[in-house]
This record gives structure tokens, sequence and C-alpha cells, in this order.
């Protein structure tokens, strides 16, 4: 007899697959359109904006910087608390590819507990089909977990946060739910992740010409964002003694930094294009791509203002996210 927990998940998948609703899609929906209306307005109508939906959207370097709206400073928390959801990613992610790994070597379909959750999450099992095979999956998985893995490392142990630097509640949420969910979408529609289906034999044999191509990318990717992201903390370290001598933020040189304010941002729109783009059948995927597009670039987009701003001798052939565009 099935658990009383398992007849409530039962019951509430039914109800998620008889009325089509994708929570995937919802969430990263949502996401698009609440930072493309938000952003758009910070963009083009920002001086006409209360003060609190200013200083809700702006952290960092960008931080809002005017009269703060007391409810609105209530609801933010450090911005050293990014450290925390890298470590739910770190585990999610090596969770998630531990379970693929492990299906596709024993060539059976997930368990049934996994079934029942994708179930809930990806639109119900009628509405859930194979989109992607067993090495797609594997070397998705795999982009995503490295990257996890070395943003774990890079807010744990090396990045340097202002103590006063602080970020909304709703940017803190945002991150649990982004890589909960683009972990999941990893396995949604994959081969023996749909009920009655098996996972496909891996083999490096396999691999397409797109796949080699896109591992080289993303590696590349990978590593220039680490070095973007070590540019930025040299910043704050004394040179000789590696000691920590300012918070502030100074002007970056170096790398991509030459050419873009934010090459770490388009770095990661780099990467998840990857990703998206070997998981293009899959719906949900498209979504998340065009979330973490459009919240890089309003990040970047600001951040290039306040560069520009703040620092007189700031080069003018630098661009905000796009090399030699944007």
């Amino acid at each position: 007899m099935a658990a009383p927990e398992n007849g409530i998940l039962e019951v509430l998948e039914n109800l998620l697959d008889r009325y089509k609703i994708n929570l995937l899609q919802m969430m990263f929906g949502t996401f698009i359109a609440t930072i493309v209306f938000f952003g758009g307005l910070m963009t083009f109508v920002e001086k006409y904006l209360p003060n609190s939906i200013r200083q809700s959207f702006r952290y960092g370097k960008h931080s809002f910087q005017g009269e703060t709206d007391p409810l609105v400073a209530w609801l933010e928390v450090p911005k050293s608390w990014f450290k925390h959801f890298y470590v739910f990613a770190l585990f999610w992610s090596w969770l998630a590819f531990y379970i693929l790994v492990s299906t596709v070597r024993e060539q059976k379909e997930a368990p049934e507990y996994v079934l029942l959750f994708l179930d809930i999450m990806g639109g119900g099992r009628t509405h859930r089909k194979v989109e992607i095979d067993s090495t797609t999956a594997c070397v998705g998985a795999l982009m995503l977990t490295l990257q996890c893995t070395r943003r774990f490392y890079e807010t744990n142990f090396v990045q340097i946060f202002s103590k006063k630097s602080k970020i909304n509640l709703s940017h803190y949420a945002v991150g649990y739910v982004h890589y909960f969910g683009a972990i999941i979408a990893l396995l949604s529609n994959t081969s023996g992740f749909v009920r009655g289906t098996k996972p496909m034999e891996f083999s490096l044999d396999k691999l397409t010409s797109q796949q080699i191509l896109y591992l080289v990318i993303f590696f590349v990717a990978w590593q220039q964002q680490y070095a973007s992201n070590i540019i930025l903390v040299n910043l704050r370290k004394d040179p000789r003694t590696g000691s920590v001598k300012t918070e502030k933020h100074l002007l970056p040189k170096g790398g991509l930094f030459n050419v873009l304010s934010s090459p770490h941002m388009f770095l990661e729109v780099v990467m998840y294009f990857c990703i998206a783009d070997l998981y293009m059948p899959v719906r949900i995927w498209r979504l998340i791509f065009l979330w973490v597009a459009s919240n890089q670039t309003i990040n970047a987009l600001l951040t290039h203002k306040w560069y520009r701003e703040t620092f007189r001798e700031y080069p003018k052939n630098r661009r905000a996210i796009i090399p030699f565009l944007l």
C-alpha cells in the first residue's frame, strides 16, 4: 500500500497533469517577465520610479544610493549570502549527475520517486516526452555541475564580499529557485527519466561534433570567467601580502575587462547557451537561456553605467556585455 505522502503527491501530479500545468515553465516564464518588465523600467525611466523599486532592484556596485525605504531595507540580506545558494547548487547538481550516471550505467528506468518528482515539476506524466538522449544529458549535466562546483569554490573561498553590501531577499530566493529548476530541467525530458523509457548507452564515440564544439567553448568560457573573477578579487588585495586592503569597487583592467565591463556576465550567457542549444528541443531550456541572458544583460548595463559615471578615465571602447556591440 502506498504511503500517505505518496498518495498526496500522486493526487497533486494528477491535477497538474489534467490542467497541463508545468511548474518549471511557470517559474522561468515568471522570471523572464519580471526581469524584462522591471529591467526595462530601470533602463529607460528609472528616475521616475519610486525609491522602493530602485532600491529593491539594485545591488552591489550599482546599489541604490538615495533615500532608502525602511520596509525594503528590512528585507535586505548581506550580499555574501550568495554563497549559500551555491552550497545548495553544489549538492543538488552532483545529486542529479549521480542519479543520471547511475541510471545510464545500469540501463534501467529512473527510480519511482524521481519519476514522480519530475512528473510534478514537468507538467504531468502524460505530457512529459523524451526529447533528449542520454549522451546529450550527460554532457549538459557535466557542464552545469562543473559550473556549480566552481562557483561554490569561488563564493566560499575566493571572493571578497563587502561587509556593507546588501541584496534584496528576492534576489537571494531567486538564486535557490534558479538552480533548483535548471538542474531538474536537465532530466525532465531525458530518456530513462520519462515513464516507460530506458536510457541509451553512453559512449565517447557517440559524441557529436556539435557536442564536442560546445564542450570546448564551455570550458574556455568556464576558465575565462574564473580568470575575470580573480581580477576582481585581486583589486581588493595587497599584491605583496595577499591580505584584503579595501572593500571598495575599483576599476578592473586586463583580460576581457579590456573590452567589456562585465565579462563574467557575458561568459555566463555563453555557458548557458552551450547547454540550452544542446537541449534545444526542450522548451524549458529555451526559457532558462532567455532568463539568464536577460538577467545578465540588465545587470551588465547597470554596471556599465555605474563604471562610466564613477571613473572619468573609463575606457570608451569598453562595451557592457557583448564585445564591440553592446
